[in-house]
């Protein structure tokens, strides 16, 4: 596509982005379902889902609102697995930090694992695009995405009910999840933070209201932390 057509780059990142609908639509679907199950109304549901628009996020917080959790532990869940998006900010901030705030806020607020892992390999095999460009790529990602991710929760949570069992949809949770990690995994860095967070998330599986996961998260990143500075140290 030819950048002398300022939609094209639009298209373009729309277009990369539209093999994820096959397991971004029915994640949504399930959360719609699991959410409605455990008690949410539809305004609820859909709330969550504009609001919040982070799957893995939702589904954890969903899980210790189920069980009965405080209201600081839902939100310390969530926070826990959302810190990646404190990393993808720093990442991405050499090639959009330079953005009206305006805009920046709106690439925060669609910042999706999807988004995040297109638009660094696009800036990292493409280092000539201006700041324009990388906007325009960056917001494409989400032209589909970010629909369907509404519209998907909220058939979910209408008729969720009479989806048959069958269809297994909690199949899209861990797809969607190794589809994306696996090929970020390209460092030692990365994967003694994926070991380390495996690991532990196991071994402390029993703690109540989900404590093993912030312990999980917080000691992976400190082991990826400290592998990266390690091997800083190590190179000639």
């Amino acid at each position: 596509m030819s950048r002398s057509n300022p939609k094209s780059l639009v298209w373009l990142g729309a277009r990369d982005a539209a093999p994820f609908l096959l397991v971004i639509l029915p994640f949504a679907l399930l959360f719609g379902v699991v959410a409605t199950e455990a008690g949410l109304n539809l305004v609820e549901v859909m709330g969550m889902s504009v609001l919040v628009i982070a799957g893995a996020a939702q589904f954890a917080a969903l899980q210790q609102m189920v069980g009965d959790a405080p209201v600081v532990m839902v939100l310390a869940t969530a926070l826990a697995v959302n810190l990646r998006m404190a990393m993808y900010s720093a990442s991405l901030t050499p090639y959009l930090g330079a953005a009206p705030l305006w805009q920046r806020a709106i690439a925060s607020y669609v910042m999706v694992d999807q988004s995040y892992m297109l638009s660094i390999a696009k800036y990292e095999t493409d280092p000539e695009m201006t700041l324009s460009e990388r906007l325009r790529y960056y917001f494409g990602t989400m032209i589909l995405i970010g629909p369907m991710w509404y519209v998907a929760s909220f058939v979910g949570a209408v008729v969720g009910k009479a989806i048959p069992p069958e269809f297994a949809l909690d199949f899209a949770v861990p797809i969607t999840f190794l589809a994306m990690i696996a090929p970020m995994l390209r460092t030692l860095a990365h994967v003694a933070a994926a070991a380390t967070s495996v690991i532990v998330a196991l071994l402390l599986a029993g703690l109540p209201f989900g404590a093993g996961l912030l312990i999980a998260a917080a000691l992976a990143m400190a082991v990826g932390a400290g592998v990266e500075v390690a091997m800083e140290r190590a190179r000639p």
